[in-house]
């Protein structure tokens, strides 16, 4: 191959794998099932021979990738669409500990053993099995766990404990990032630059250049950190 034909099958593989893992489904690594792992294997390494392989021709190599990308986005597709599908493409969530018992079946469908099981529960800072109520292996290989009631942390229901500092906005949201104003977030939350102004006078900062990073957090409260590693909260006033 020349040094224009290496460019072409460079370029036709880059923009191809741009377009496909944009059409595909939006994973992470961790949320991916076996599936989704051995096709993107597969693609890429289909990338790869159109790059390097001379014995392929760009006209094979772009049908063998186009195609490959086409049959795992109807897989994912169907996958979403049917559950019966989904049961035999992505398999089905296995309880490995029911009732405190290790379901031994369900364990070895899974290839799991004890030492496996004992390090995946260590994951999730449970050290004995005897604190386990039930463990759902997942079909992305993680593990889901229920503990049992004496091992469940307390909460502030269980003590009758009123939350008074309910919130008010449904998520912490950015509105100053290295000195300049995230305007579109204040659009979101229904403010504007002005009443962020007010807000940061109050809390005595004479110019927006002082702030490093500031965001309102959910229950109302206005977190500023300054660029002189001077951190403060104050709080958030309503117009």
């Amino acid at each position: 191959m020349d040094v224009t034909e290496v460019i072409i099958r460079i370029s036709l593989s880059f923009l191809l794998l741009l377009c496909l893992t944009r059409l595909m489904e939006r994973k992470e690594i961790a949320q991916m099932t076996f599936f989704n792992f051995a096709s993107a294997i597969a693609i890429g390494s289909i990338a790869g021979n159109l790059v390097f392989n001379s014995q392929l021709s760009i006209r094979n190599g772009v049908i063998s990738l186009i195609g490959w990308g086409l049959l795992t986005f109807f897989t994912g597709w169907i996958v979403i669409k049917s559950k019966k599908a989904r049961k035999i493409i992505d398999g089905e969530p296995l309880i490995i500990i029911k009732n405190g018992k290790i379901m031994e079946k369900p364990l070895r469908k899974a290839s799991l053993d004890l030492d496996t099981l004992n390090a995946l529960l260590r994951e999730k800072n449970i050290f004995s099995i005897r604190d386990v109520e039930y463990v759902i292996f997942e079909i992305t290989g993680k593990i889901s766990v229920v503990k049992k009631d004496q091992k469940q942390p307390v909460t502030k229901g269980d003590l009758n404990i009123e939350n008074h500092h309910k919130a008010i906005l449904p998520t912490i949201t950015e509105v100053v990032s290295d000195g300049i104003i995230n305007t579109p977030n204040l659009l979101k939350l229904n403010l504007d630059t002005a009443w962020l102004k007010r807000q940061l006078q109050q809390a005595g900062v004479k110019t927006i250049s002082d702030v490093f990073y500031a965001e309102i957090q959910s229950d109302g409260t206005l977190f500023i950190d300054y660029k002189d590693d001077v951190n403060r909260a104050s709080k958030l006033y309503p117009e």
